[in-house]
Order: structure tokens, then sequence, then C-alpha cells
């Protein structure tokens, strides 16, 4: 993996995860285009998320078994005609139709992070996955800004056309950077499918980290998709160019994270990952008292882009260290679970939001996060026992 490839890959991997968040902050501006309710219009993240689970579930376990030079641009020309039915679409139903579609291609970038597990040397491999990861978490950050600031000036339906023009500039560049790899396993599909779920039920360590990383994600999106509700009504009542730039701030996470890898190399993974929780905690509390202070919403902002991308490249970076013939299944595993947690918080936001505002989001992001940190408590004293044990003299 050169520095050049490295690169290449994360901006790929960023920009086709962008594509699950264009919509994030132009709900209003979708659902009154359209006239659809909010309630409607937030389902548009919801869908997406939805069709993400299962197209990493279904397309991501074929990284370990085909050539994976034509698999990734092939997803990549796949989003692109999906982002273009976006594009196009005439009412909220055929657009959540779409966007379901999307989700469902638009996972260039779970095949992008293992190959680059594989490629990278045992020495440099936390490193570069974080560094691609990190490209992903940029692209999350970067889409909400990017949209808002498109939309404002030429309307929704351009963030997408430019996205799909960007998707096959991208599936071009890949074609011709990665390099020819053998498959790394010979299995017909469905017993393919069925060996993610085998990995998950032999190793106890992949079970507590899914848990870990499915509970981050939901947190990560109850957050942001109800950032939106808040700063689109009063006190702050922000056009949609405006909320975008505020993933600006959670952009300077992203960046502030890109070599927490580093910990994973130098065995610090574990630690790491429960101070990561108590941050998250942190954040939630702050947020609950920035209701009416834009400052304190852009210190939980930061705090929580910092401490959950933290957690979610060291639990990544662990289980791709389980199994070296596994890894796209293991990546499988660890983003489904990620997304249907993160479809679960983002369906939650709009009903705590309808039911008790911005003070019954954070209260249960509270919740969420003190549940993640006591699994990761006693994930650890497991971990700590087993190694103990493995230790002692036998005889």
């Amino acid at each position: 993996m050169s520095r050049g490839l490295t690169l290449l890959f994360a901006v790929a991997g960023g920009a086709a995860v962008a594509n699950l968040y264009w919509a994030q902050p132009l709900l209003g501006f979708i659902g009154r285009d359209l006239d659809a309710s909010s309630t409607a219009a937030g389902w548009l993240v919801t869908a997406t998320q939805i069709g993400y689970a299962a197209g990493v579930l279904l397309v991501v376990p074929l990284g370990d078994v085909l050539d994976r030079r034509w698999l990734v641009p092939t997803m990549m020309l796949c989003a692109a005609a999906a982002l273009v039915a976006c594009a196009l679409a005439p009412s909220i139903g055929v657009l959540l139709g779409a966007v379901t579609l999307l989700g469902l291609t638009t996972v260039s970038g779970q095949i992008l992070t293992p190959l680059a597990g594989d490629l990278a040397g045992d020495a440099e491999r936390g490193r570069v996955v974080g560094a691609v990861v990190s490209g992903l978490l940029v692209g999350i950050l970067t889409s909400r800004t990017i949209s808002g600031l498109i939309a404002d000036a030429v309307g929704w339906r351009a963030v997408y056309l430019v996205a799909a023009g960007a998707a096959l500039v991208l599936a071009v560049l890949l074609r011709r950077a990665i390099p020819p790899l053998a498959p790394k396993a010979h299995l017909p599909y469905p017993r393919l499918i069925l060996s993610v779920w085998e990995v998950i039920r032999q190793e106890r360590s992949v079970r507590w980290t899914l848990v870990l990383g499915a509970t981050a994600f939901a947190v990560f999106t109850l957050f942001w998709t109800a950032l939106t509700f808040l700063l689109s009504s009063p006190p702050y009542s922000y056009p949609v160019s405006v909320i975008g730039l505020f993933g600006l701030a959670g952009l300077v996470g992203a960046i502030a994270v890109q070599r927490v890898g580093l910990l994973h190399d130098r065995g610090w993974s574990l630690p790491a990952t429960g101070w990561g929780w108590a941050g998250v905690v942190v954040s939630f509390a702050v947020a609950t008292l920035g209701g009416h202070s834009v400052v304190l919403i852009l210190v939980a902002i930061v705090l929580l882009d910092v401490t959950v991308q933290g957690v979610n490249i060291l639990n990544q970076t662990r289980l791709l260290a389980v199994s070296p013939q596994a890894r796209s299944r293991l990546n499988t595993a660890f983003v489904t679970c990620n997304f249907i947690g993160g479809a679960i918080g983002s369906a939650a936001a709009s009903l705590l939001w309808s039911a008790g505002g911005w003070t019954a989001i954070c209260l249960t992001g509270l919740g969420l996060s003190c549940f993640a940190f006591t699994v990761w408590a006693v994930a650890r004293r497991g971990a700590l026992v087993s190694l103990r044990r493995s230790r002692m003299p036998c005889g």
C-alpha cells in the first residue's frame, strides 16, 4: 500500500459512503419540494441505511471469492445509476425506492477497507486501515456540507447528479490502480453468506465488538439526524446551507483520529476503546445543555465525532486481525451490524424528536453510551482473565 494508493482508497471510500448522507441536511428541503411530511422525509436516511446493510451483507463477502479489481468498479457504476434515479425521482415514494437501491449498491468503501488490510504489511496494517477508514469518515461528514451548499445554490437534485459523476470517475481510476489478487476462498455463494455467521458464532471477541459497533453507529445517526431538526427549528431556523456547514465541525474529529489505528499496532486497542466510550458519554452530557447554545452544540459535535470515530476504527481494525482469510466477511458482519444500529438510530430520532424534542434525543444517547461502556468493561475483564489463564503454567 503506497501512500498514493492509500489516498485513492480513502477518497473512493469516502465518496461511496457519502452517498448515504446527501439527504440528511436536506430533509425539510426535499419534503417541501415533494409535498411530504417531516416523518416521511426522515425515512429517507433510514431507507438508505437499510439498503446499505443489505448490500454489505449480500455483496461485500464477495470480496473474499472474487477479483476485487473489477468488483469495486462494478459496484461504483451501479451506485452511479442509482444516484441518477434519485435525481430524477418525481415523488417521495419513488425517491425512497431509489435511495434504498443506492444504499444497496454504494458498498465499494467496505470492499476497499479489507482490501487495504490485505495489501498492507503486519506492522502497518492499523495505520493503513485507519487512514482508509478516516477517508470514509471524512466522506460522511463533508457530505452534509457539500449537499447543503449545492442544494442551496441549484437544488437538491443536482447533489445526486454531481455524486453520480464522481462515482464514474473513481470507477475508472480504481480499475487501473487496484492490483490483481487471487481469491482467498472458493465457496458457493450460499455457503459464503452462511460463513459470516459462523465467524460470529465461533469468536466471542467478534460478538461483543459487533455490539459496540452497532451502538456507536446508533448514537451517531441519532445525534446527526436530530441535529437537522434542531437547527432547522426555532431558535436557530438555519437554512440548509448553514446546517450543512456544521459537518465541518465533525470533520475536525475525523481528521484528528486518522492515525488512531497506531494504538492498535502498539497493543492499546482495548483501553483506548474504553476511553472513547467515556468521551461519548461526556459529549451527550454537553449536548443536553446545548439546545439553546450553538457553542455547546459545536463542542458536542467535535467531541462526539472524535470519540465515536476513534472507537469505530479500533473496533474495525481488531476484527480484521481475527482471520486474514475472512477479512471481507468479518467486515461484512461489522458494517451490517453498524448500519442496522444506524437505521434504528435515525428512525428513533424522528420518533424521539416528536415525543420530547432535543432533551429526549440527548437522554437516549446518554443511556445507550452508558450501556456500551458497560459492555466494554465486562468484555475487557473477560479478555484479561483469558489472558492470565493462558499464561498460567500447566500441571
